[in-house]
C-alpha cells in the first residue's frame, strides 16, 4: 500500500479550519493552505474570487491548481472545501482530524476536503511525469449553498475551460454519471394576528400553512412518480433515481399567547437528472396555485435557489476511460448510478463538459452528521484514480473532431 502520510497531513490542516458556508470566515485561511501546498510542489495556482460577482464583501476564494503539460486537452478535477455546521455532541473534535481504525474523523473529512488532499497527492506525483493531458484542480467554495459564486462563477464568469471533469464530491460505491437537480422555495402564508384567548377574532397562520402543506401532498405524489433512466445509489429504496419533495422548515409565531398572523415554510424539491429545470418550475407554480385554492388561504411562493440536474451518456469515451481505470484499481467494473443529491458537476455540464463523479463520500461516512469520517482506503483509491487518469492518452479523455 502506498503511503498516505502526505494526504493525511494535508487533510488534517484543512479540517482544522472552520469553513462553514454561511459565515465564510475560514475560506481565505483554507484557500491559503491549498495555495501554499501547490507552490511547495511547483504547481501553478491562482485564486478566482466569487466575491467579484457577489459584491457583498465576503471573499469566496476558488483555488485553481494547474499541472500544465502543454497539451490541448485538459481534465478538470473538482472538490470543495466549504462545509455545513458541525452541530454538537461529537465524540471526536470536529475541527481536529482524528485517525482511528483506518478512518479519519472530522467535519469535512469526507465531504469534501479529502477530495482536495487526494487530488493534490496525485498532482504532486504527476509533476515530473511526461503527460499527454493537462490537469486542473478546482477547489471550490459555496457548494453547500448552491455554488453560484463558487464553481459556477469560475466556469461561467471567469471562463475556465476544460474537456472533461471528474467530480470527487461523490461516493465510491458506484461511478456516478449524473446528479439530481434542486429547487428550493419559500412560502409565506397570511392570517390575522390576535390574542390567543380570543382565537375567534383571529386567523391562525400556522393552521392556514398546515392546510396548504396537506394540499401539496398531491404535488408530492406527482413528483415521486417521475423516474430517471439512471440507477439510484445502493442505499436508496428504489432502483431508479426519482423526484422528491420535502417540507424542510417551518416558522411562525412570536409568543404563546399571540395568534400568529404569518407563517413561513420552506421546501426542497429534487429533480431526477433528466428533468428540465424550467419545466419543473412551471409545474411547481401550477400545483402551488391549485393547492392555495384548495386550502382557501392567502399565500405567496418564492423560488430561493435552483440548480439543474445533469447526466453523461454511458457510451461517452470519458465514461469508458474512467470505468476501465477503476476496474484496474479495484478488480471489478463499477456499476453506474446517479446521485440523489446535487453537486457542482452541473456547472461543468452547463458548458457541455462531460462529467463523472467518484469520490471519498461513502454512504456510511456520516457526511453532514455527527462524527463525519472518511476511510483512508478511499483517499488512496481516489488519489490513484486521478494518478491513472493523469497518465492517460489525450484521446481517452477528449475526442477531437
Amino acid at each position: 500500500m502506498n503511503s498516505l502520510e502526505y494526504e493525511v497531513d494535508l487533510l488534517s490542516r484543512l479540517v482544522e479550519v472552520d469553513t462553514e458556508s454561511v459565515s465564510k470566515k475560514g475560506y481565505e485561511k483554507c484557500a491559503q493552505i491549498i495555495v501554499e501546498e501547490a507552490e511547495r510542489n511547483s504547481l501553478d495556482v491562482e485564486i478566482i474570487d466569487g466575491e467579484k460577482g457577489a459584491k457583498d464583501g465576503l471573499s469566496r476564494p476558488n483555488v485553481i491548481v494547474t499541472l500544465d503539460s502543454g497539451s490541448d486537452v485538459t481534465l478538470l478535477v473538482e472538490s470543495h472545501f466549504d462545509i455545513v455546521p458541525p452541530g454538537s455532541n461529537w465524540k471526536y473534535p470536529p475541527f481536529k482530524l482524528t485517525v482511528e481504525n483506518d478512518r479519519a474523523y472530522g467535519r469535512g473529512s469526507a465531504d469534501n476536503k479529502s477530495g482536495i488532499a487526494a487530488a493534490l497527492g496525485a498532482m504532486r506525483r504527476l509533476k515530473n511525469e511526461s503527460l499527454d493531458i493537462n490537469m486542473k484542480l478546482v477547489a471550490g467554495v459555496d457548494e453547500e449553498i448552491g455554488g453560484k459564486y463558487g464553481v459556477d462563477y469560475v466556469m461561467t464568469d471567469a471562463g475556465l475551460k476544460g474537456d472533461a471533469a471528474l467530480v470527487v464530491d461523490a461516493g465510491i460505491e458506484r461511478l456516478f454519471l449524473g446528479a439530481s437537480g434542486i429547487l428550493w422555495g419559500k412560502v409565506e402564508v397570511g392570517g390575522k394576528q390576535g390574542h390567543a384567548g380570543y382565537p375567534f377574532k383571529s386567523l391562525n397562520a400556522i393552521d392556514e400553512a398546515t392546510r396548504l402543506i396537506r394540499a401539496l401532498n398531491s404535488y408530492k405524489e406527482t413528483v415521486e412518480r417521475k423516474e430517471s433512466n439512471l440507477n439510484a445509489p445502493p442505499e436508496a429504496p428504489r432502483e431508479k433515481v426519482w423526484g422528491r419533495f420535502s417540507v424542510t422548515m417551518i416558522r411562525g409565531g412570536e409568543k404563546e399567547n399571540v395568534i400568529p398572523g404569518t407563517c413561513e415554510f420552506r421546501f426542497d424539491r429534487r429533480l431526477h437528472p433528466e428533468e428540465q429545470l424550467e419545466e419543473a418550475k412551471e409545474e411547481l407554480k401550477e400545483h402551488f396555485n391549485k393547492a392555495v385554492s384548495e386550502a382557501g388561504c392567502k399565500a405567496s411562493l418564492e423560488i430561493t435557489n435552483s440548480l439543474p440536474g445533469y447526466h453523461t451518456s454511458k457510451s461517452h469515451p470519458f465514461v469508458k476511460t474512467v470505468s476501465e481505470k477503476i476496474a484496474e484499481l479495484r478488480g471489478e467494473t463499477p456499476l453506474f448510478a446517479a446521485e440523489l443529491g446535487g453537486n457542482d458537476g452541473s456547472f461543468f455540464a452547463k458548458h457541455n463538459i462531460p462529467v463523472v463523479c467518484y469520490g471519498t463520500i461513502r454512504a456510511d461516512t456520516r457526511f453532514h452528521g455527527l462524527d463525519e469520517f472518511v476511510y483512508l482506503e478511499d483517499i488512496e483509491i481516489v488519489r490513484n484514480l486521478i494518478l491513472s487518469l493523469g497518465k492517460a492518452p489525450r484521446e481517452s479523455i477528449a475526442v477531437r473532431a
